[in-house]
């Protein structure tokens, strides 16, 4: 599991530039043609790793229920989101993944709720849910990317 986290973290390392290299007005800025925007896919990667990992494993997630509803899959940006919520994202990114791993090392996740992802991967265990998450940062990582050209 060493790998899978080593490639979370950099993934995550590609995207706290972006909480630091742009502006409140910035992040939330949704351009034409997206649906979304910069801010709402960083909470939404944090937010679906531990939906995938935590949650179908029945346990509790490290962020709060009204952070999940706010950006789980098939929500879109409803509200501008404050200085306050874009610290309390950041100080998420990395300390959901340092708790995870944590976690995995205490070996907590010894139940786990069977899951057909929309992109055809089933998920069998906590360990296929990291793995397939580092599938969907590079996903919304690529996003990102596209969107920063226009804001």
């Amino acid at each position: 599991m060493n790998q899978t986290f080593d490639i979370t973290r950099t993934s995550r390392k590609m995207i706290a530039p972006f909480l630091e290299n742009y502006t409140l007005e910035q992040l939330n800025a949704i351009p034409d043609g997206f649906s979304n925007n910069l801010i709402w896919n960083i909470a939404h990667i944090v937010v679906t790793q531990q939906l995938l990992v935590y949650k179908l494993s029945g346990l509790p997630t490290k962020v709060s229920d009204e952070m999940i509803e706010k950006f789980r899959k098939g929500t879109k940006p409803e509200h501008i989101v404050t200085q306050a919520e874009v610290d309390e994202i950041k100080s998420l990114l990395f300390a959901t993944i340092d708790q995870t791993e944590v976690d995995f090392e205490n070996k907590i996740f010894k139940n786990f709720d069977e899951y057909p992802t929309s992109t055809g991967f089933v998920l069998k265990s906590a360990k296929d849910a990291m793995i397939f998450n580092n599938f969907h940062e590079g996903l919304h990582l690529g996003i990102l990317m596209s969107i920063r050209k226009f804001v």
